[in-house]
């Protein structure tokens, strides 16, 4: 190596000042003109364009590894998966069958026993204008009364919850009891445990459900409705949701029930001053079974017919006319064929019956009439 380096000393050191040369004229030449802003040094350009070509490398490399990873290994468990997912469909249409079917039978039942469901049918608007302003009792003033059709024990409520009932009207002016007041009480029943007990006010405001036993579970957060038991309020009102559950008197559960109407800040409520019943129906279009189908298509047995019990007497009774018609009637007026038909119609006779045998005789044109009259085409004038 030092005998290569002695031999071209002089030209390696040639070359060496023209690379610092070139190097030093690129650090100062621009491109674009030396006044230009935006004008780029020669070494910056050489730079990216020596560096570039490593770049693009790099970042193919990084972009097949990663899509190698998401193409092939990430979804070496999406068979699976999806295997798994539509055993889950497949299961969950089965149930949706099954509910369809339960529901559809409900439904059915409902008309069966006559069932009838409360509807609001129709309300009056009304406005808050006073309260009772004491603690001991909870009532407010609307501004509608008799005048209005309003009577006692009528529902009212907003459109987030019922609110409490009519207590006295007068006839333009009415007080409402709400269901925070102590002598309150409503008909609860909570939505998906299906317990029912009774709404009522305490002292200090509060509502809460009684008459739930304290071994039930009561989760807290849980919505309360209407049962409709006390046949003031339909069925199915939002009245509010479980806010504590703790042990109370006499076995019984202590529910605390947050209202969902705000009954500290009415303005407007409505009062229910129709309630219309209606039956339930069952729905027209239910799905027949295969057992059903299949029933249909398979032969059935034919059912006896009821002539043949009778087919002895009637052969017998037509065996005993055609001798009641031969006395009432003169003997040049009785053929012969006339008994050879009566004959084999006998039940104790062992020959066949054939089908001329069956035709009536009278009938047949062979037989004369019982009484002939002379034609009257021979008789020519002479």
């Amino acid at each position: 190596m030092e005998s290569v380096l002695g031999r071209y000393r002089n030209l390696v050191i040639l070359v060496g000042v023209l690379f610092l040369q070139v190097l030093g004229l690129a650090t100062q030449v621009k491109r674009g003109g030396g006044n230009d802003p935006e004008s780029t040094r020669l070494i910056r350009i050489w730079a990216v364009g020596a560096i570039s070509p490593f770049e693009r490398a790099l970042v193919w490399g990084e972009n097949g590894v990663g899509n190698l990873w998401h193409s092939y290994f990430y979804l070496r468990g999406v068979r699976a998966e999806n295997r798994q997912l539509k055993n889950q469909i497949e299961q969950m249409r089965l149930e949706q069958v099954r509910l369809s079917e339960d529901a559809a039978q409900a439904r059915r039942l409902q008309g069966l026993v006559a069932f009838k469901e409360q509807f609001i049918s129709r309300t009056v608007a009304a406005q808050v204008i006073g309260s009772s302003g004491s603690d001991l009792s909870r009532t407010i003033y609307i501004d509608k009364g008799e005048n209005a059709g309003i009577k006692r024990d009528m529902a009212v409520m907003t459109a987030d919850g019922i609110v409490g009932k009519v207590l006295v009207v007068y006839p333009s002016v009415s007080q409402v009891l709400l269901i925070s007041d102590q002598s309150s009480g409503v008909g609860a029943l909570l939505e998906k445990t299906r317990l029912q007990g009774v709404l009522r006010g305490t002292a200090n405001g509060e509502v809460v459900l009684e008459r739930v036993m304290s071994d039930e579970q009561v989760p807290v957060g849980e919505t309360v409705l209407t049962s409709g038991g006390d046949q003031i309020f339909p069925k199915g009102l939002p009245v509010g949701t479980v806010t504590a559950v703790g042990n109370g008197k006499d076995l019984f559960l202590n529910i605390k029930i947050k209202p969902a109407a705000n009954l500290s800040k009415l303005e407007e409520v409505l009062v229910l001053v129709e309630k219309q019943e209606r039956q339930a129906t069952a729905e027209d279009n239910v799905r027949v079974r295969a057992a059903d189908i299949l029933a249909q298509r398979l032969p059935s047995v034919p059912d006896k017919p009821a002539t043949d019990a009778n087919s002895v007497s009637g052969a017998a009774a037509g065996s005993t006319k055609p001798s009641d018609s031969k006395s009432a009637t003169a003997k040049p007026a009785v053929s012969k064929p006339e008994t050879k038909s009566a004959t084999p119609a006998s039940p104790m006779s062992p020959t066949p019956k054939s089908p001329s045998s069956r035709t009536n005789t009278p009938s047949s044109p062979a037989s004369p009439p019982a009484n002939p009259q002379p034609p009257t085409t021979e008789s020519s004038p002479q």
